[in-house]
């Protein structure tokens, strides 16, 4: 537990004090074997923790922490099914929907997933031989995903980040409730061509099952027929009842289970259009990839653990620098929706402010996660990494090959990637080294610029340096490495929450704006009296005024 008058906090302290007064390069010449010693690598991941402000006696105390808040004890118990998500009492399960190896317990659950693997093999085979067809006899060439949240968040990131695996069939993703979203979408589609996936665990989110409805009655409208529902629509969802009455067959409705949390799902059917995207044996090879980071996460020590380490450093940042944001920069293109998709993760299951007790939480829990891919953030938000007064960790992200494309050729291609990992690795080094005022004036000075305004200009091209940094690197973004990627992130913020007592798994903090929303609709559709505040009361008005 995180208890703010114990040995091991009073010792993060003089650690945060003692390590505030020491440049990270001096941390690199006190420790010569430094770049060995803060290196991890697992289940094809490398992550260099070595331009972080800690030393060995410091990171010892942190996984001190860990130790302290009985994380082995939590994490086995996710594991093993106990129920640990205690608000909702229900267990935490997502590692079995990737787990190969037969688990000593739960292997009941083990063969619900199998089965589930195999329906979906069969109707993506069914849907890229053409075997599946829709209402005019044509087979199907694009699928619209329409869910929200875990729905959809996991699902569009991993298709984007498999671009180079994708087969014949095209994906698109339709989330938001404004409409233009969906009518952008449908605009470009064929409705003869078209499945929908409806992915909604309980079929009742409002988002989702508005758009649903809304892309039917777009269906039928082609269509003519009540029937064509049957062949351009399947659901995944455990409310199988509410997908019957959509019109959805029962065979084409894929299981979710209440041990998955929604974005924890896209291993479960969620995924299945990453499957849809890029074929079965491909999201097979990212299962692995997860299962591979699991088992590391469940057996390496706590010191040589890479989800462990990157959760304490996070940790002494949030509570001990008072770092309140966590940059995460992807340097690869086809990763660019994957600091959104962390965003959920993090965000949504950290972002509490009361401990399992019920209790206030006795610090700050989830830092603030925001980002962009490189080389783009570079040309906007890096001015604040490197001068701004807010020290932001960062997790860079980097492939070191990249794919074959078809339309570059196979060495400029590879001098576009050297550039990009220029890049990468410049902005890493500079967060730490900074710039010096003797270091700005010698270089005003080199430009033929006068001593006294060098001098003036100075402060200016000052940067402090020390900003850290996390880089991870993989050989290439395969299907292995993205599950490996995601499962680290996962880890990372179980063991998190784990130090700050508190339950990652639940999110009653969405709840309370969808319960609101119930109550403001009505409102906004009828000549209903507004009985809400008056802010809320008077932008009502306008938008009534808008609508007469």
């Amino acid at each position: 537990m995180f208890t703010p008058d114990s040995p091991v906090h009073h010792a993060l302290v003089q650690h945060q004090l003692r390590l505030a007064q020491v440049p990270t390069t001096q941390l690199f010449d006190h420790d010569p074997n430094r770049v060995q010693a803060f290196n991890c690598q697992a289940a094809g991941l490398h992550a260099d923790f070595s331009k972080h402000r800690v030393d060995a006696n410091a990171l010892n105390v942190l996984i001190q922490l860990a130790e302290s808040a009985d994380l082995i004890t939590k994490r086995d118990a996710m594991f093993n099914g106990e129920v640990i998500n205690h608000t909702e009492q229900r267990q935490v399960l997502h590692s079995i929907l990737r787990a190969r190896h037969a688990h000593p317990t739960l292997g009941h659950l083990q063969t619900d997933v199998s089965n589930t693997l195999d329906r979906m093999a069969t109707f993506v085979d069914a849907i890229h031989s053409g075997q599946w067809r829709g209402f005019s006899h044509l087979s199907i060439t694009d699928v619209v995903n329409i869910g929200i949240g875990g729905s959809d968040l996991g699902p569009q990131m991993v298709t984007e980040a498999l671009a180079p695996y994708q087969t014949q069939v095209n994906l698109h993703f339709v989330s938001n409730v404004d409409g233009a979203d969906l009518a952008q979408t449908l605009d470009k589609l064929n409705p003869a061509t078209t499945l929908f996936v409806v992915a909604s665990k309980t079929f009742t989110t409002a988002e989702t099952l508005t758009n649903a409805r809304t892309a039917r009655r777009w269906l039928l409208a082609a269509a003519g027929t009540e029937d064509a529902t049957a062949k351009h629509f399947v659901a995944v969802s455990s409310a199988v009842a509410r997908a019957v009455d959509f019109g959805i067959t029962p065979d084409n409705i894929f299981p979710l289970w209440d041990w998955v949390g929604g974005r924890y799902s896209l291993w479960s059917a969620i995924g299945l259009p990453i499957a849809l995207a890029c074929g079965m044996p491909v999201f097979e090879q990212l299962l692995a990839g997860a299962e591979a980071m699991d088992q590391h996460f469940a057996s390496a020590p706590l010191l040589e653990n890479m989800p462990v380490i990157m959760a304490v450093l996070g940790i002494f940042y949030i509570n001990y620098w008072h770092c309140d944001t966590h940059a995460i920069l992807p340097y690869s293109h086809y990763l660019g929706s994957f600091t959104k998709y962390i965003q959920q993760l993090d965000m949504e299951s950290n972002g509490k402010t009361v401990a399992l007790q019920g209790t206030a939480s006795s610090g700050h829990t989830g830092p603030i996660i925001w980002g962009e891919v490189g080389t783009n953030g570079q040309h906007s938000f890096h001015q604040l990494l490197h001068q701004g007064t807010r020290i932001v960790p960062v997790d860079f992200i980097l492939p070191l090959t990249t794919p074959a494309v078809s339309a570059i050729d196979t060495e400029t291609l590879k001098h576009h990637q050297a550039q990009l990992v220029a890049n990468c690795l410049s902005q890493s080094r500079a967060l730490m080294l900074g710039k010096s005022r003797v270091q700005a004036e010698q270089e005003f000075r080199q430009m033929g610029i006068p001593d006294a305004e060098a001098c003036a200009l100075a402060p200016h091209k000052m940067m402090p340096g020390n900003r850290p940094s996390t880089t991870i690197t993989m050989h290439c973004l395969t299907p292995e490495n993205l599950g490996a990627l995601i499962a680290l992130y996962e880890h990372k913020v179980f063991v998190q929450s784990a130090i700050w007592n508190i339950n990652a798994f639940d999110q009653w903090g969405v709840e309370l704006g969808k319960q609101l929303c119930n109550e403001i609709l009505p409102v906004l559709t009828t000549d209903a009296a507004t009985a809400f505040d008056p802010s809320t009361n008077a932008l009502i008005q306008r938008y009534k005024d808008a609508h007469q």
